[in-house]
């Protein structure tokens, strides 16, 4: 794990690959580190020839944990948004994409493929937006829009993923991963008890407990204005995988994040919710994977 320093914050990441092969970012979402995209997910792009890039988004993992803006509500922050109320959150998703491009500039990657999954999607949408010059496509993975009107989580899943543990030990904060990503996930690629543990205890050992910056990272989402608009004057090759049995997410807002881009190539996973097991990452590989590895063939 190494850090760059990026305007105000540091940025944890690691580096898989070759230094001279085509870059891939990868962007994780809500309150998840580097460390929730799988080693195998991860090395099957480098077998396809890619120099890969995980890092902490602000707010999670190594990187600066931002305390002094305090611990926010984003219920509150819904409610004055719903009333037609101005809301500032302690930062927008756009200070994440500007942290996502500043770390290409800081390892001096000029274009990269930019993954990214849930909030992380939502971040890579606004890095192709923004840093248009830093995106050679776009991955948007299980995320959306943010446009009105389209399904929200089931009730259910979202408890579950909102639910804090007992206490900060990590046999607590293991058992209420454990039932919240058995709450969201789908129903094709159901992970063993084992595997699943040994998964999120890479990312409760790697990762400080902070539950004020998860609030502070939901109130960027809550806060955050829909990209329809925006999205639709993209003009870049654009890639959406979204589950469709995804609870969180529901597979609506990835049918309307690819009618927003456009050219953009829809892949609805059935069986898939909003998850990153192992059984499901060679499908991870095959459509992400093959879409980034045929835009670098055809330039060939």
């Amino acid at each position: 794990m190494s850090i760059a320093r990026v305007g105000s914050v540091d940025i944890a990441y690691q580096e898989f690959g070759r230094a001279g092969d085509p870059a891939v970012l990868l962007i994780h979402g809500l309150g998840t580190p580097l460390t929730g995209w799988p080693d195998s997910f991860v090395q099957g792009l480098v077998g396809k020839g890619f120099r890969v890039v995980r890092h902490d988004n602000r707010d999670i993992g190594r990187s600066t944990h931002l305390t002094s803006l305090g611990t926010p509500d984003p219920s509150g922050m819904m409610a004055k948004l719903a009333r037609g109320e101005a809301v500032e959150p302690p930062y927008p998703l756009d200070a994440m994409a500007a942290d996502a491009a500043g770390l290409l500039d800081a390892l001096g990657v000029a274009r990269a493929h930019i993954v990214g999954a849930s909030m992380g999607g939502m971040i890579a949408q606004l890095v192709a937006i923004r840093h248009p010059k830093k995106a050679a496509s776009l991955v948007s993975i299980m995320s959306t829009t943010a446009r009105p009107g389209l399904p929200s989580a089931r009730p259910e899943a979202m408890q579950a993923l909102m639910a804090g543990p007992a206490s900060p030990s990590r046999e607590d904060r293991l058992a209420v991963a454990m039932r919240s990503v058995r709450a969201i996930s789908g129903p094709g690629f159901v992970p063993s008890d084992a595997e699943l543990s040994a998964y999120l205890l890479r990312s409760i050992d790697y990762t400080p407990f902070d539950p004020p910056a998860f609030l502070r990272q939901l109130a960027a989402i809550v806060t955050a204005p829909p990209r329809n608009a925006m999205l639709a004057k993209l003009a870049l090759p654009a890639l959406v995988l979204h589950g469709k049995d995804d609870p969180v997410v529901r597979v609506e807002h990835g049918e309307d994040t690819a009618k927003s881009i456009p050219g953009a190539r829809l892949v609805v996973v059935p069986g898939m919710g909003h998850e990153f097991s192992e059984k499901l990452m060679p499908v991870f590989v095959r459509e992400i994977g093959g879409f980034v590895a045929d835009l670098e063939a055809a330039k060939v």
